[in-house]
């Protein structure tokens, strides 16, 4: 799915595309399964100064980063739900560099966001399990990258975008002696 690099923008690589099967399924629905749980053990016993680090010089911060699954997790639900129920459905993007800087994710304590992808997570996860093969060749439009993507595609995505953060967070937890 990927490799790992040295460039702390993505310490478990850039994603890559993944040939359907069984196996790799399985994997990615776990991963949407348990990103709460393990985004919530990597943000275990950090106080609010450590919640205010940028994970990388120019880097969001701890803070900013669960805030920011959640908001970009909610948009791959939306996401996977219109391209359930409708025929190839454009999709909207989003400014996610401007949703990090609301007072939502300035002003709110990350709990939050952190409840709200549990019962997120098992929403989804609900959702997609049990869905036939073909289900997931269904896709949506994306006008800002002017291409369309299956499900499939998506889901793998999203399983690595979980894994991206949480392994930004404990790069920073490791740099730090945290």
């Amino acid at each position: 799915m990927n490799t790992a690099t040295n460039d702390p923008r993505f310490p478990i690589g850039k994603y890559l595309a993944q040939p359907f099967s069984e196996q790799q399924k399985k994997e990615w629905l776990g991963d949407i399964k348990y990103l709460p749980q393990i985004l919530e053990h990597s943000i275990l016993n950090l106080d609010a100064a450590q919640l205010d680090t940028p994970y990388r010089e120019g880097g969001w911060t701890v803070k900013q980063l669960v805030h920011h699954i959640a908001d970009s997790h909610i948009n791959a639900y939306t996401r996977f739900k219109l391209g359930l129920t409708e025929d190839n459905p454009s999709i909207k993007p989003y400014e996610e560099k401007l949703w990090a800087e609301l007072d939502d994710v300035k002003n709110l304590p990350i709990n939050i966001s952190l409840t709200l992808l549990h019962a997120l997570h098992a929403r989804w996860h609900e959702a997609v399990k049990n869905l036939p093969d073909e289900a997931w060749q269904r896709t949506v439009v994306h006008p800002e990258h002017n291409k369309t993507f299956t499900l499939w595609h998506f889901l793998g995505m999203y399983a690595w975008h979980g894994k991206h953060h949480v392994a930004h967070i404990n790069a920073l937890r490791k740099k730090n002696n945290w």
